[in-house]
C-alpha cells in the first residue's frame, strides 16, 4: 500500500510527512468496502465514531452503579481536601509573612494605628497591605498558629491521599468485574458465530479483537478513567477556590481552557484516526504472522520465504506508520496544551504581584492562587495526557463491540426430540444452499441414505461435498428445503442434541493440548478408561502409543509435532470410535495414513460403521469401494449415485473420476475386467 509520503525506509517518515500526509488520514486507513464484508456484510463502523462507542463502552460499568457512586465520593473528598489545602496553606504563609513584617514594627500601636499613621504619610498602598496582614506591631511570627495550620496542611493531604488509594482500589475491583463479563461475552460470541463468520475472516484478526482489543479495553478503564474523574473534578473544585480566591486572576486562568480545548480537538480527531488503523494493522499482522507460523514446512519447501517476508515488512510498515503517527500526533496534545498554560501561568504571576504591591490581595492569596494555577494545569495535562490512553482504548472497545454485534446463527426452538439410539435414516428433500446469493452451490438437491448403510461421495472439488455434510450437522442453515433424521427435520431439533448423534473425522486432524488419553476420551467425557481403551485399539491407536515413553499419558504438544499426520488422524479416528455415535461423517478420514496404516483403518472404520449411517467423503476412490451407495456430485447436484460395480459399469461420471485416478495401473485393469464382467 502506498500513498503520497510512503517511503521503503520507516526512518525516513517524519512528523511533518505525517501531518500533511492527507492521504494517509483520510484514504490509507479510510474503512473500504472489504472491512465492512468482514463485519457480517455491514459496513464497518468508523472509528471517528467516538461517542457512541464511548457511551456504549461506560455502558459496560451500569452493572456496578453502587461502586462507582462509591468512588465518585471518594474522590469527591479527596479532591475537596486537595483544593482547600493550599488556601489553609496560604493562611500559614500570612502568618509567616505578617509575623516577619510585625517584628519589624515598633512596638505600643495597634495595627489599625500603625495602617492611619502610613496614610497620613501619603504610603496607602503600604498601608492597604499592611491592613490585610495579621500582625501585632512589634511581635513576630506566631509559631502556635503556624504549626496549627502546617498540621491541618498535612492532615489534609494525608487523609486526600487515603481516599485516592481506596477509589483506585474500588476501581479496579469494579474493573476486573467488567472486563471478565466482556470476555465471557466475546467467548459466548464466538460459540454463538456461524461458520461463515470465521470462513471470512483471518483468524489472527479475530483473536486481536478478543484478547489485545480487551486488554486495551481494560488499560483504558483502569487508567484513563480514573484519571478522567479524579481531574475533571480537580479541575472543578480548582476553579471553585480561585474565584473564591480572586476572580480577576480567575479570569485570566480560564483564558488556557478554551485554547486548549481547541488544540486537544484538531489533534484528538487526527489521533483518532490513526489509533483505528493502528489496531487494524495489528489484527491483520496478526493474522499474517499465524499464516506464516502455522503454513512454516509448507512455506520452506516451496522457498516462499522472501515472499511472506516481503508481505509481514509491507502489514508491519503499515502498523509502523499508523502506531508511530497515532502516537506522535496524540502526544503533541500535553507539550500544547503545557504551553498555553505557560502564557496563563505568566499573566496570574505579573498581575498577582502587582495586586500584592497595591494591597488588593494579600501575599498568601497571592501565593494559594498560584499553587492553584500550577495545580490547575496538571490535571488539564493529566487529561490530555489520559487523551492517548482513552482514543486507543475507545478504537479497541469499537473493534470490540463490532465482533459482539456480528449476525449470530438463526436462533432454535426445538420442537422435537430424539430417542437416545437412533436409526440413521437421513432423508435430504429438495435442498438449496450457496453461501452468497450471487453463486449457488446446492440446488434442488434429494437423496436417501438408509440406516446402517455407508454413502461415499465423491466428485471433483468444489462440487459441494463437504458442504453437504455440514448441512447435516446445522453449521449452515439451508435456504430452501429441508433434511430429516429418523423423520424428524433438524431444524426442530437443537443442535446440541443434533450433534450428539453424530461423530465426525474431518480431513485436518486436530488435537487440543493434552494428554492422547484426554484426546480420545474428548469425543465422550464420560467414558470409562475400559472404553478409551477399546475404542483406541479398535482404531489402531494402541499400537503405537505403547511404543512412546509415557504412553497415553504423553502430552500432545501446542502444534501437535510430537505425533505424526497418520498418528493425529488415528488419534481422531478414535475420538469419534469412543462416542459411540448414531450417524458418522468420515471427510476423507485416512488421508494422512499410509499405505500400511490405512489397510487397518480400513478394518476399523468397518468396524465403526457397523450398524451406524455413514457420510464418506474421498478423493482416493479406492477407499469406497464396499459403500453401499456412491454419490457422484458436480457442481452443487448429484449426477449419479449406486454402488462401485454399477457406476463402473455405466461409464459415466464416477468412471471418468475413477479412470483418472487409476488409469495404466495394474489395480485398474483388474477392476476394468470386474466391470466388464459386468457389462457382460
Amino acid at each position: 500500500m502506498t500513498s503520497s509520503t510512503t517511503a521503503t525506509n520507516p526512518d525516513s517518515v517524519t512528523p511533518e510527512d505525517l501531518l500533511e500526509d492527507e492521504d494517509f488520514f483520510e484514504e490509507e486507513y479510510k474503512p473500504s468496502e472489504a472491512d465492512g464484508d468482514m463485519f457480517g456484510g455491514m459496513p464497518a463502523k468508523k472509528a471517528e465514531h467516538f461517542w457512541p462507542s464511548a457511551k456504549r463502552l461506560l455502558g459496560l460499568l451500569k452493572p456496578e452503579a453502587v461502586g462507582i457512586y462509591a468512588v465518585v465520593a471518594l474522590v469527591v473528598v479527596s479532591v475537596v481536601l486537595n483544593v482547600i489545602a493550599p488556601k489553609i496553606l496560604g493562611q500559614a504563609m500570612d502568618v509567616i509573612f505578617g509575623g516577619v513584617v510585625g517584628k519589624q514594627l515598633p512596638a505600643g500601636a495597634s495595627k489599625d494605628e500603625f495602617v492611619e499613621g502610613l496614610r497620613q504619610q501619603g504610603q496607602d498602598n503600604f498601608a492597604d497591605m499592611v491592613s490585610r496582614m495579621e500582625l501585632v506591631p512589634g511581635t513576630g511570627i506566631n509559631f502556635q498558629k503556624l504549626s496549627v495550620l502546617i498540621a491541618i496542611v498535612l492532615l489534609m493531604y494525608f487523609v486526600a491521599n487515603i481516599f485516592l488509594w481506596l477509589q483506585g482500589y474500588v476501581l479496579n475491583r469494579i474493573v476486573m468485574k467488567v472486563i471478565r463479563r466482556l470476555r465471557d461475552d466475546t467467548e459466548k460470541k464466538l460459540n454463538r458465530l456461524p461458520l461463515n463468520y470465521f470462513d471470512t475472516r483471518q483468524r489472527g484478526d479475530v483473536l486481536s479483537r478478543v484478547t489485545n482489543d480487551v486488554d486495551n479495553v481494560q488499560q483504558a478503564l483502569q487508567q484513563a478513567f480514573a484519571q478522567l474523574i479524579s481531574s475533571l473534578l480537580t479541575v472543578i473544585g480548582i476553579v471553585i477556590m480561585m474565584f473564591i480566591v480572586s476572580w480577576q486572576l480567575a479570569l485570566i486562568a480560564l483564558v488556557a481552557l478554551p485554547l486548549s480545548g481547541v488544540a486537544a480537538g484538531l489533534i484528538g480527531s487526527r489521533s483518532q484516526k490513526l489509533f483505528a488503523a493502528q489496531w487494524k494493522n495489528t489484527g491483520e499482522l496478526n493474522g499474517q504472522i499465524e499464516e506464516s507460523f502455522s503454513g512454516h514446512d509448507l512455506v520452506r519447501v516451496f522457498g516462499r520465504d522472501a515472499d511472506m517476508l516481503e508481505r509481514f515488512e509491507e502489514r508491519n510498515e503499515a502498523l509502523y506508520k499508523a502506531s508511530f503517527g497515532a502516537q506522535f500526533v496524540s502526544g503533541m496534545i500535553f507539550p500544547v496544551m503545557q504551553f498555553v498554560s505557560y502564557l496563563s501561568y505568566v499573566g496570574i504571576a505579573v498581575v498577582g504581584g502587582l495586586r500584592v504591591a497595591s494591597g488588593s490581595m494579600s501575599l498568601g492569596d497571592a501565593t494559594a492562587f498560584i499553587q492553584y494555577s500550577r495545580e490547575f494545569t496538571q490535571p488539564l495535562g493529566q487529561m490530555a495526557g489520559m487523551a492517548n490512553m482513552l482514543q486507543s482504548g475507545v478504537a479497541s472497545s469499537e473493534r470490540v463491540f463490532e465482533f459482539l454485534d456480528a449476525d449470530e446463527q438463526d436462533s432454535e426452538t426445538a420442537t422435537e426430540h430424539l430417542p437416545a439410539k437412533t436409526d440413521g435414516h437421513v432423508e435430504f428433500k429438495d435442498v438449496t444452499f450457496s453461501y452468497t446469493e450471487d453463486r449457488p452451490l446446492i440446488e434442488n438437491l434429494s437423496f436417501t441414505a438408509e440406516p446402517g448403510h455407508t454413502v461415499a461421495i465423491v466428485g471433483p472439488t468444489g462440487a459441494g461435498k463437504t458442504t453437504l455434510v455440514n448441512l447435516v450437522m446445522r453449521f449452515y442453515e439451508l435456504n430452501s428445503g429441508s433434511i430429516t433424521l429418523d423423520g424428524v427435520d433438524v431444524t426442530h431439533l437443537s443442535r446440541s442434541e443434533l450433534r450428539s448423534k453424530v461423530g465426525m473425522v474431518l480431513q485436518d486432524a486436530w488435537l487440543f493440548g493434552g494428554s492422547i488419553y484426554d484426546n480420545i476420551r474428548y469425543g465422550n467425557l464420560d467414558a470409562t478408561e475400559e472404553q478409551v481403551m477399546a475404542a483406541a485399539k479398535a482404531t489402531f491407536v494402541d499400537r503405537f502409543v505403547r511404543a512412546l515413553p509415557e504412553g497415553y499419558d504423553t502430552v500432545i504438544d501446542e502444534e501437535g509435532n510430537n505425533v505424526s499426520a497418520g498418528e493425529k488422524q488415528l488419534i481422531t479416528i478414535a475420538r469419534a470410535f469412543v462416542a459411540n455415535p448414531s450417524l458418522l461423517i468420515l471427510d476423507e478420514a485416512t488421508s494422512s495414513v499410509d499405505t500400511r496404516t490405512e489397510l487397518l483403518v480400513q478394518k476399523a472404520m468397518a468396524a465403526l460403521r457397523t450398524d451406524r449411517t455413514s457420510f464418506v467423503i474421498a478423493h482416493r476412490l479406492s477407499t469406497i469401494r464396499d459403500a453401499d451407495t456412491i454419490l457422484v456430485m458436480e457442481n452443487g447436484k448429484i449426477v449419479e449415485q449406486g454402488n462401485h460395480k454399477t457406476l463402473l459399469a455405466a461409464e459415466g461420471a464416477y468412471y471418468r473420476l475413477y479412470m483418472s485416478q487409476f488409469a495404466g495401473s495394474d489395480v485398474e485393469e483388474s477392476v476394468v475386467d470386474d466391470s466388464t464382467a459386468v457389462h457382460s
